[in-house]
């Protein structure tokens, strides 16, 4: 049986740029993984593999990798690590937040000049909604304009968290030589070969000794409130020994309360041991986090938890569909139980057998075989038929379900047209993949123009996805513009009343409701009620009612978009003996919604996006004056490391192309990131456009 305590499962997440998969390149080589270190910036390195990722330098989709680190000193038995290295874009946010869920720890990576960038705020929150211990690295030290002590200043005013320094840089920006470790008062000092491994171990320089004693000092008190004994003990006088210093920090970590905080340049080769020490010594095994509820057909809790041990019955969550030329992988999180080769199991969705064809570890694209796999690990299955993400797979003598995953809606669309009838089919295909692969991406068919319409988190994501189903999968297509998912609701409280008569040979049909629409607040969704007392309007139909106005809610009266936010109340009807049907309700209440919703006053909602822009304090006149020009509404400005940072609220439809805007404005140095906030209603100017086009497409499908 393998011993989970020599486990650790982390994910590496930061904003866009911060270094993380420069960090995973130094991991793999200092664990032995790999002999020759691959650059971003040439596109060599290991776990940005996809042709996409290595031409724009960003990582797109999450890899997976295993190794194995025996300590900087080799002071342990080999420790495992499964490691994730995530994207930092926020069109791929998604990948972040299903490794982030079956993950049991995580490095949080953050430039040393950026600061807590935008992107980095947003997973952070992920991590904490997922509870995930983290130790945090602050990279790129060597950079101008880096400054270690800000970053952390910022990671508590920001994220609102609690930094635990446990290292102080030598040096900075073009002198960084290396770190010195807090715990031990030992500096590690590297030389300028490169080579992660040419480094000393010194006393600390003279003029360090005051703030090495400093922070140490705040070390120790932080860690000692873990533990009354030590605590009592510090009080009196006396130093906690190393040991009971790391077992302190070790419960604080994984219990939340202080995040260890590391410092270094990747790219340089310094400090990255002392982070791999750092997750074998406080980042928790699979064994010392939460074990995962389980839930129920509704998504309750029910008490029962998937407890991380072999022996118990199996529950695993497929949190990954990735396709490549060996056919569909299947990224798994075994909770408990075993899973073998050739063995069936249960997918508690589908309610279907699967059978386990092959057992795979991943190094980012390339793999190895392996005949079982137990709690605890990360794998790829192959040869899963009807599993998708957030699936659980199970013990078919003891079935559960784990806590699914909630992914947020698509904001942005695009249609796509299939150049031929021979593309047509490949384009068919191709899309399938696309989407088990990612939740977040949506693929809907237009009935009347028979066009494909992409549904996706942003600018980027759709950009990639159009890039791979040229390249990937060679599909010659057609693609139009971004289209914005609008959306419609009620602002005006009505009742009303609809009577369906239909009488034309045999049974007839007759069904009437007396009803009242009114808006709700944003988010609420469609709610429907019934009032009726007195067997008017039997309630074996009151179903009916609600079903014909829920499937009608998909096309609004003004556009055709969905009607979100509004309620209806079945108050009073009336029904015949023979003539009356559940179907005859239906119909009455899909032609009362049609014929009532235009007297409620129906509008149109846009999505509203959540920006945080970065830029030098010299430009922040005309990104501001820009932003007001695109209808955005300013929340905040912050002065950030190296300028400003505003944050703002934005229509969607007027931040097609913002990134080119912003460079320009920026002379390139500006950033931003964006994601989905809200919908709100449009400006009359702008719905009569909306509608307008809308009415133009209806007339070019009908021609």
């Amino acid at each position: 049986m393998t011993d989970l305590s020599k486990y650790r499962n982390i994910g590496i997440f930061a904003h866009v740029d911060a270094g993380k998969t420069t960090t995973t390149e130094r991991i793999l080589k200092l664990t032995g993984k790999i002999h020759k270190l691959g650059e971003v910036h040439d596109g060599a390195a290991t776990t940005d593999f996809m042709e996409q990722e290595q031409e724009r330098g960003i990582t797109i989709q999450s890899a997976a990798t295993t190794c194995f680190w025996p300590g900087s000193e080799q002071q342990w038995e080999p420790h495992r690590f499964n490691i994730i290295d995530t994207p930092g874009h926020v069109d791929f946010t998604v990948e972040v937040y299903r490794s982030l869920k079956v993950l049991d720890g995580g490095i949080g990576v953050f430039c040393g000049s950026g600061g807590v960038e935008p992107q980095s705020e947003t997973n952070w929150r992920y991590a904490n909604d997922s509870k995930v211990a983290r130790i945090i690295y602050v990279n790129k030290l060597d950079r101008i304009g880096a400054d270690f002590y800000k970053v952390v200043e910022q990671v508590k005013t920001i994220l609102g968290a609690n930094p635990l320094v446990m290292v102080l840089p030598i040096g900075t920006e073009s002198d960084l030589k290396g770190v010195v470790d807090l715990l031990t008062r030992t500096a590690w000092v590297w030389d300028d070969s490169g080579d992660p491994m040419n480094y000393s171990k010194e006393e600390v320089p003279a003029d360090m000794v005051d703030k090495v004693e400093e922070y140490r000092a705040m070390l120790i008190e932080t860690a000692v409130e873990q533990d009354d004994a030590a605590m009592e003990a510090y009080l009196e006088g006396e130093e906690p020994s190393i040991e009971t210093l790391k077992d302190c920090i070790r419960k604080g970590t994984i219990k939340l309360d202080f995040f260890p905080t590391y410092c270094g340049s990747s790219f340089k080769n310094k400090g990255v041991q002392n982070i791999l020490d750092g997750v074998v010594d406080y980042l928790p095994s699979p064994t010392e986090v939460k074990p995962q509820p389980e839930v129920n057909a509704e998504g309750e809790e029910t008490g029962e938890f998937a407890t991380v041990d072999a022996s118990k019955p199996l529950r695993a969550l497929a949190f990954k569909i990735m396709d490549d030329k060996y056919g569909a992988l299947t990224f798994t999180r075994i909770y408990s139980g075993k899973l073998t080769k050739g063995t069936s199991v249960l997918n508690a969705f589908t309610g279907k057998s699967e059978r386990i064809g092959r057992i795979i570890e991943m190094h980012a694209d390339e793999r190895s075989e392996v005949d079982s796999a137990q709690a605890g690990d990360i794998v790829a299955l192959l040869g899963m038929k009807s599993v998708q993400t957030g699936h659980t797979l199970c013990d078919p003598n003891n079935p559960a379900t784990l806590e699914p995953m909630v992914f947020p809606e698509p904001v942005i669309s695009i249609a796509v047209k299939p150049k031929d009838q021979g593309n047509s089919e490949k384009m068919g295909t191709a899309i399938g993949k696309m989407v088990a692969e990612d939740p977040t991406f949506i693929v809907e068919t237009d009935e009347d123009s028979g066009e494909t319409i992409l549904k996706g988190m942003g600018e980027l994501h759709l950009d990639i996805k159009v890039d791979i189903l040229k390249r990937t999968y060679g599909v010659e297509a057609v693609i139009g513009k971004p289209q914005v998912a609008y959306r419609e609701s009620i602002t005006k409280t009505i009742q009303d009343s609809y009577t369906h008569k239909k009488q034309s040979g045999g049974s007839g049909q007759f069904a009437k409701i007396d009803f009242t629409l009114e808006p709700l607040e944003p988010g609420s969704g469609f709610e429907f009620e019934s009032k009726v007392v007195g067997g008017n309007v039997p309630r074996d139909f009151w179903p009916a009612v609600e079903k014909g106005f829920s499937l009608s809610k998909d096309k609004g009266v003004l556009a055709g978009y969905p009607c979100l936010d509004f309620k209806v109340t079945l108050n009073d009807g009336a029904f015949h003996a023979v003539d009356s049907s559940a179907m005859a309700f239906e119909i009455a209440s899909r032609a009362a919604y049609r014929e009532s919703l235009p007297k409620a006053g129906p509008e149109i909602l846009e999505p509203v996006m959540k920006l945080d822009v970065f830029c030098t304090e010299d430009k922040m006149g005309d990104v501001i004056g820009d932003l007001n020009r695109r209808r955005g509404m300013i929340k905040s400005q912050e002065p950030a490391n190296t300028g400003i940072r505003i944050k703002a609220d934005a229509p969607l439809s007027e931040m097609f192309g913002y990134i080119g805007a912003l460079r320009t404005m920026t002379s390139g140095r500006g950033q931003f990131s964006m994601e989905f906030s809200h919908y709100a209603s449009c400006p009359r100017n702008v719905a009569e456009t909306v509608i307008e086009e809308a009415k133009e497409r209806e007339a070019a499908k009908k021609k």
